[in-house]
């Protein structure tokens, strides 16, 4: 009974470390690369059609949520990811955009959203 005991208070106290405000987002960010912590290293607004693109999505605070992102051309939708995030502390969410094919060239957007809310956008080119 007392191993029991033991473990409910741990599960609780594990529990208890979590965020407990909704996730909050401080900086987006736009480039064709990575660092370790995915942030971006190699920030532009201008892609080549063979790129890989990266939108970072930086928050200060602890904080729970869904993050959406929508990446349209022309203002139509080409490709949605959302993801389920948890941090206790400062953190970076990455996305990421790929086409196998290239790219069209032409005027693009991304648009970023926390538990279905707006939370801001960046504009980019690709261009031949």
């Amino acid at each position: 009974m007392r191993k029991c005991s033991a473990v409910a208070i741990v599960a609780l106290a594990l529990a208890a470390c979590g965020p407990s405000q909704p996730l909050k987002v401080s900086t987006l960010q736009l480039g064709r690369s990575l660092n370790p912590d995915n942030s971006v290293s190699a920030h532009t607004t201008r892609f080549k059609p063979d790129d890989t693109i990266y939108v970072s999505i930086l928050s200060d605070e602890p904080g729970y949520g869904t993050v959406t992102v929508r990446w349209r051309l022309h203002g139509q939708l080409v490709s949605e990811a959302t993801r389920e995030v948890s941090y206790t502390r400062a953190a970076a969410t990455e996305f990421h955009l790929q086409n196998s094919g290239g790219f069209p060239v032409g005027s693009y957007r991304v648009d970023v959203l926390i538990n279905g809310e707006p939370v801001g956008s960046r504009e980019f080119r690709v261009e031949s």
